[in-house]
C-alpha cells in the first residue's frame, strides 16, 4: 500500500471529533482495517466512507459498537440480497423476452 493511500488516524479523529479507542474497537470487531507504521496508526483511504458512517451512528445516534456491528452485518446482507434480486430480475426479463432460459453463470 502506498503512503498516499493512508490517512493518519490521529488526524482523522481530530477532524471528526472521534476517539482513537472507538476506531480501534471497530478494528477489533473486524469492521475496518488499520495499518501500523513506525508506531503510528493509519487508516486506508478506502475505509473512510464506511468509518464516517460508523462515526455518525455512534456519535450522532448514540449507537454502541455492538449495535454498529449488528447494523453493518444487516446492511451487508441487504446488499447481497439486492444484488441477488437484480440478477434474478435480469434472468427473468431475458426469459420473458423470448430468448429462452439463461445459462447458469451468465449475467445480462
Amino acid at each position: 500500500m502506498q503512503q498516499g493511500e493512508l490517512i493518519p488516524a490521529g488526524v482523522f479523529c481530530e477532524y471528526h471529533h472521534a476517539e482513537l479507542s472507538f476506531i480501534r474497537g471497530l478494528h477489533d470487531s473486524g469492521l475496518i482495517g488499520l495499518t501500523m507504521q513506525d508506531g503510528a496508526v493509519y487508516l486506508p483511504s478506502g475505509e473512510l466512507p464506511e468509518l464516517e458512517k460508523f462515526i455518525r451512528l455512534h456519535y450522532e445516534l448514540s449507537i454502541n459498537p455492538e449495535g454498529i456491528e449488528a447494523i453493518a452485518h444487516l446492511l451487508g446482507r441487504v446488499n447481497v440480497l439486492q444484488e441477488e434480486n437484480r440478477s434474478l430480475r435480469n434472468k427473468l426479463l431475458r426469459y420473458e423476452s423470448g430468448q429462452g432460459p439463461v445459462e447458469p453463470g451468465v449475467e445480462l
